[in-house]
């Protein structure tokens, strides 16, 4: 899937909620939208894949440590910094010399498929604090597939939205309450607790 894509797809909604005809798939694909973007807005995340490499600016949280988006492989990850505030990112870091990705190998709490989110600086540079971004990393963005739970979330939160439909307020506010559910559901909350980022406070 990529960048912007639901975490789960309306065959798979329609399977869970019985629904063999077209009659509704606008409003159920409506529902997916909903509660996938208010998952990347509780985990301060997202969990498709870009598919091609692009570059991103970031401020270091340190001289040692610097918080990134999800990559999901190192096949053309560049890292680079600018070390004189001119805009420029002139100085390009090695991996296994000057930075290391965390998590290591991609293995968090013993399970592998995790994207890298970390890089800290393991050799004689460090990571400059300049008034711009001083940090620059071309990657391609994302996770390698839609984690389990994620998806199974999605169902959750989409099945309830869509139900919503036969309130007063109708599908109107499908964008407007998708976030809150996240929170308000115990099994969606338990679901995501592994992926949810902690806010990171930059300088």
């Amino acid at each position: 899937m990529a960048l912007g894509d639901n975490y789960a797809t309306l065959a798979e909604l329609k399977t869970r909620l019985s629904i063999e005809d077209t009659n509704d798939d606008t409003t159920l694909t409506q529902a997916l939208a909903a509660a996938s973007r208010a998952i990347e807005k509780s985990c301060r995340r997202q969990f498709n894949k870009a598919g091609s490499v692009t570059a991103r600016s970031f401020s270091p949280v340190t001289t040692y440590y610097a918080a990134v988006n999800d990559m999901w492989t190192t096949t053309g990850l560049i890292v680079k910094t600018d070390d004189d505030d001119d805009g420029t990112f002139e100085t390009t870091w090695t991996s296994g010399v000057d930075y290391e990705l965390r998590p290591l190998d991609g293995v968090r709490d013993g399970l592998p498929g995790w994207p890298y989110w970390q890089i800290i600086a393991v050799g004689v540079k460090d990571f400059p604090f300049l008034r711009r971004a001083a940090l620059q990393v071309s990657a391609d963005w994302g996770w390698a597939a839609v984690p389990a739970p994620v998806k199974e979330a999605c169902l959750i939160l989409a099945e309830e939205i869509w139900k919503t439909k036969d309130a007063p307020f109708g599908v109107a506010g499908f964008g407007e309450f998708g976030s809150i559910r996240v929170r308000a559901n115990p099994k969606v909350a338990a679901l995501l607790a592994d992926y949810r980022l902690k806010a990171v406070r930059v300088r």
